[in-house]
């Protein structure tokens, strides 16, 4: 690149995690994270007493063993994996653009790296254009419209902020459904193919979609495309929903509910896979690979198997990096 030439990166973005395993790093996070408009749309101030009354006070003590399960000496896997993950495109862009042509950076929603911390890096380095990658397949205003929302808040009070690009989702591009296919594949060649492939995406609040998300949606458009890559029969597979909280309907089956209805049928053979998700987390490693199949099991299933996500794989890395390439057309 030349001196005159603007610079640019990459700013790829997931929800994030607690900093350490700790009561009080679980309390700034989830602080941090409940305290979202765009994730929590109930009344302010009704919401602000269940927070700090009831959520906080207790919730962050009965996490620890939850994210003890999943923790490691390199820290939650979403940050270890988003770390992977950053390294990996920042090679694969190199190798397609040029070195030194974009740089790729990481930040979270909630924690750290932060979007602010991400954005002062930047500046420093003199970046002037930025393109926004949040990694979230599906858009939802729960994940990827909060992506935006602290951009905006980050640089709110810089007074010279970069040129801007943001990819909304990518959930039917052809390259992100053939590495969901290959993964398929690969589990079933190497673990052997169950009698049931379910697909459980990350559940939102019926509400939430009667008042426009087009979360749903898009998750059955990517399930249909890979059941047509991987030429499943109607019988073959499964989309549910999972995650939920509180009494309000959310979006339907849930995945905890179809499991232990199977079991109860005496059905055994599943194999689950979280598309929704870019990178191993809580909700896949702790509460679908761990917990999800106590319950299968206990109810009177077997073997039941979790399916990884694509994480740092070479499939999804080249993805991500040809996504960002063309989105970067104009720009180079």
């Amino acid at each position: 690149m030349s001196n005159s030439a603007p610079k640019i990166a990459l700013l790829l973005l997931n929800l994030g995690s607690p900093d350490e395993l700790s009561p009080a790093a679980l309390r700034r996070y989830l602080r941090e994270f409940l305290s979202d408009r765009r994730v929590i749309e109930a009344p302010r101030l009704i919401w602000w007493f269940v927070l700090n009354g009831v959520i906080l006070p207790f919730r962050p003590r009965k996490l620890m063993h939850v994210y003890g399960n999943i923790w490691s000496e390199e820290g939650s896997p979403i940050r270890a994996i988003s770390l992977q993950q950053q390294t990996a495109v920042q090679k694969a862009l190199d190798l397609r653009l040029g070195e030194h042509q974009v740089k790729v950076e990481l930040a979270m929603t909630y924690g750290n790296p932060s979007i602010t911390d991400a954005f002062e890096r930047l500046q420093q380095e003199g970046i002037e254009r930025v393109l926004a990658l949040p990694l979230f397949p599906q858009y939802s205003a729960t994940t990827t419209a909060a992506c935006f929302d602290g951009i905006a808040r980050a640089l709110s009070t810089r007074r010279d902020i970069p040129e801007l690009r943001f990819i909304r989702q990518y959930y039917q591009q052809p390259a992100y459904i053939e590495a969901l296919a290959a993964s398929v594949r690969d589990h079933w060649q190497q673990r052997g193919r169950q009698g049931h492939l379910m697909f459980s995406f990350h559940g939102l609040p019926l509400s939430y979609v009667k008042n426009g998300d087009p979360y749903a949606i898009q998750c059955e458009a990517t399930v249909h495309a890979v059941v047509e890559r991987l030429q499943l029969n109607d019988s073959d597979w499964t989309l549910s929903y999972q995650s939920r909280v509180g009494v309000a309907p959310w979006l339907q089956p849930y995945t905890e509910e179809t499991l232990i209805e199977w079991a109860k049928q005496g059905r055994s053979g599943v194999d689950v896979i979280c598309p929704g998700f870019s990178a191993d987390c809580l909700e896949t490693l702790e509460e679908v690979a761990i917990t999800n199949r106590e319950i299968f099991e206990e109810a009177g299933g077997s073997d039941y198997h979790y399916i990884p996500a694509l994480n740092a794989t070479e499939a999804h890395i080249e993805m991500l990096a040809a996504l960002a390439a063309d989105q970067l057309g104009g720009w180079l």
